[in-house]
């Protein structure tokens, strides 16, 4: 006879089965590995054992079978913590211990004067790091801060929300002198109380982050005894763009943080979030515009989870929303790092930073050809501008800019202020800090060989980062030329002079070479969403027609057809359509949270051993549907209706109108050799004038792009990485981090979300 164990490794979590009856003969267990026989167990609930950090924990003392604990005491390293672990309120034996030092600890445990179990918690400072690597370092500290370390008190204060429509949004709430206006709401299992939200501020990871929940300031709550008012959910809030910071940031709350303000007359979901019970959790980190890496984003996140876990109590599960980058955090975080959400709510949708990114290089290049015509002119070529929307994808050069200047320079050129007078300038200050959002990803995309070391380089002393983007062997236009659209002196212009970039992100005659070790860590590390661990969580994605502002509606497409490519289908991913651009419908936002937590709530059910990706599709809402706004006005059910919408919302990209594929993940295509009479046919070869096909023989001398085959080092996200060795040295590209030790984390989620 067994009994099924769950145990949280590496994210996932594993059924480990213990034969009942056996013996241990050892008289003392260390707890991190399952025995025979164990009169009890020690349980940590807030994360992982070997990834705790702040010197603190939630555990549990779990009774053997048939035992009952009538007295227990505790030591932490030798000193006595007994007075920390109790027989609580919910009639079990919990303790948030404290006092841990930096590396392992262990705590021994002592139960009714007879057996001793044992467990080593392996603790990590408060700023961090975890698993992300060797931290971006740090210009100053936020005000109150500690120096180096940004380690501050949390900081508590009230809001309410008013009983009077006028005043929209959460108002300041002084417990002293209590507004007379409070409004009610019943939460979601039916707990009626003041809209009164405790707000907590504090730092980890050397940044901020932001947990609110409703409160009664007139009673107390501990882990083990929350207020009723919780749902004992998690709603997850994050900020848009794409970038890195060197100093603290502040943790966003809005569903369109970093893309538009608050929009006047529109609650945020994470108001409707807590008027259901949900406790709303933020992270500096996670905002894609103060820093989109990744495995920092889901380190904060870690970090922040298991805060709430000690402080507020167990979750049963979590859920995202964000706009922009905050649809890219999402989608890249649960891609390799899943069991940090539970479901996803996604709008202005981007899969990934990286595959926008290679989009925007192509079309800040563009921008560098076509506007300067005078050059082009020169040579006797002349464009319309309707020719470079055919070039580009779109309908207009207008997203080309709006690409360009709003996002792609901020996130990628090496130089600005960004660390004041010691920033980096390739002649001014050659060794300073670089800005780019690829130098603070090193442990990712590595360091450039000192045999291609650039003059910048040289004068530095040192390689700049490898550059995971290029263009080598890209034809620019190939579609519209082949399709008459621009004339074969066009297209062979433009492919002749677009250039590349050089590794500060200047033009460059050469076309860019990507690097293989930089391109093959970007998917495996996840910075790319490929989408192969993407069916572990439910998707309910907004869409709307493409504005021409970069937000392109194929991005929301991309992450589809990616889990079709992976999967075989789209099962777990649902579109909502409509005419407000970039989201669809401004009302759906907070039906879509709702829709969203009965979805998750069905999955919660399900205590099976099946597979989580097999219980995201079985526990799917029948009514639960791809969904749009037709032109008529009326709502239509079924997948139907978005693909009727997706040729007016989605357009392409350059690289589809060089002939790619509709994935968009393809930093770097396998190549063939350059014949232009299979290229482009008896026919078209002639069109070309005297020392035009000699020109773009050099240019693709080493070949085209076959996009027959699939992206050159395309590989899988792998799951749970970590970027730093046993010494805090950094491991570029990762290794994956060790199964979990035995019954930890089990405090993230309810039972059916950790097998």
């Amino acid at each position: 006879m067994h009994r099924s164990i769950t145990v949280l490794a590496a994210g996932a979590v594993f059924v480990l089965l213990t034969a009942c009856g056996s013996s241990d003969k050892s008289p003392s267990n260390n707890g991190d590995s399952p025995s025979a026989r164990e009169d009890a167990k020690i349980v940590v609930l807030s994360n992982r054992a070997d990834m705790l950090s702040a010197g603190d924990a939630l555990i549990e003392i779990i009774p053997g079978e048939n035992q009952t604990i009538s007295q227990l005491t505790a030591s932490l390293n030798g000193a006595d913590i007994s007075n920390q672990i109790a027989l609580r309120e919910n009639q079990r034996w919990m303790g948030r211990i404290t006092g841990m030092k930096v590396g392992d600890n262990l705590l021994r445990v002592r139960v009714n004067g007879r057996s001793t179990i044992q467990r080593t918690l392996r603790n990590f400072p408060n700023e961090g790091p975890i698993f992300s690597g060797p931290q971006v370092p740090r210009l100053n500290c936020q005000e109150g801060g500690e120096p180096l370390t940004c380690n501050q008190p949390a900081e508590y204060t009230y809001l309410y929300k008013s009983s009077q429509p006028w005043k929209f949004g959460l108002q300041p709430y002084d417990p002293a002198n209590p507004a007379s206006d409070v409004a009610t709401t019943t939460t979601d299992h039916g707990v009626t109380v003041p809209f009164i939200v405790r707000q907590e501020l504090g730092y980890q990871d050397r940044d901020q982050y932001r947990i609110l929940t409703l409160f009664n300031p007139d009673e107390g709550w501990e882990p083990w005894a929350p207020q009723p008012q919780w749902n004992r959910k998690v709603l997850i809030t994050h900020g848009g763009s794409c970038g890195t910071s060197f100093t603290p940031g502040s943790a966003k709350l809005n569903d369109f943080s970093g893309t538009f303000d608050d929009i006047p007359l529109l609650e945020q979901s994470y108001v409707t979030g807590l008027s259901r019970g949900f406790a709303v959790m933020s992270t500096a980190l996670n905002n894609g515009g103060h820093n989109c890496d990744v495995v920092l984003q889901a380190e904060s996140m870690v970090m922040a989870k298991e805060r709430i876990v000690e402080q507020y109590g167990e979750i049963r599960y979590t859920l995202g929303t964000g706009c922009s980058g905050g649809s890219i955090t999402q989608t890249t975080v649960a891609n390799a790092y899943p069991g940090i959400y539970q479901g996803l709510i996604t709008m202005c949708a981007y899969p990934d930073s990286m595959t926008a990114g290679l989009q925007f290089a192509d079309l800040h290049l563009m921008r560098k050809y076509f506007e300067n015509p005078i050059s082009s002119l020169q040579r006797g070529v002349l464009w319309i501008p309707t020719q470079w929307g055919d070039v580009e994808g779109h309908l207009t050069h207008l997203n080309a800019i709006t690409a360009d200047e709003g996002l792609f320079k901020g996130a990628t050129e090496p130089t600005g202020n960004c660390y004041g007078p010691n920033s980096y300038h390739p002649d001014n200050n050659p060794s300073g800090q670089r800005c780019d959002i690829i130098s603070a990803i090193s442990h990712i995309v590595g360091f450039r060989d000192s045999s291609i070391a650039s003059p910048m380089e040289a004068k530095a002393g040192r390689s700049f980062t490898n550059l995971p983007l290029g263009n080598t062997g890209v034809q620019y236009g190939l579609l519209p030329f082949q399709q008459g659209r621009i004339t074969a002196q066009q297209f062979a212009d433009l492919n002749t002079h677009i250039g590349g970039l050089d590794v500060d992100i200047r033009p460059q005659v050469a076309r860019t070479q990507a690097d293989p070790t930089a391109v093959r860590n970007m998917y495996r590390s996840g910075m790319v969403m490929v989408g192969n661990n993407l069916n572990t969580v439910p998707i309910l994605n907004f869409v709307g027609p493409d504005p021409g502002i970069a937000h392109d509606s194929v991005h929301a497409w991309w992450v589809r057809w990616r889990l079709e490519r992976e999967h075989g289908n789209h099962d777990n991913h649902v579109m909502w359509a409509g005419a407000v651009p970039l989201i669809g419908d401004l009302n759906w936002v907070h039906e879509g949270l709702v829709a969203m937590d009965k979805w998750v709530a069905a999955m919660e059910q399900d205590t099976s051993n099946r597979p989580i990706a097999e219980k995201v599709v079985a526990n799917k809402p029948a009514d639960l549907q791809d969904r749009c706004i037709l032109p008529t006005g009326i709502a239509a059910i079924g997948k139907a209706c978005v693909n009727i919408l997706r040729p007016l919302y989605a357009y392409g990209t350059p690289r589809t109108q060089a002939g790619d594929d509709i994935y968009g993940d393809n930093l770097d295509c396998e190549l063939k050799p350059y014949d232009p009479a299979t290229e482009y046919g008896p026919l078209l070869s002639n069109l070309f004038l005297p020392g035009q096909l000699d020109a773009l023989r050099e240019v693709f001398k080493d070949g085209v792009c076959d996009y027959s085959k699939p992206p050159k080092n395309i590989a899988p996200t792998e799951t749970w990485l970590t970027y730093l060795d046993a010494k805090g040295q950094r491991i570029i590209g990762g290794v994956k981090l060790p199964p979990a030790p035995f019954m930890s984390g089990t405090g993230w989620s309810s039972e059916a979300f950790q097998y």
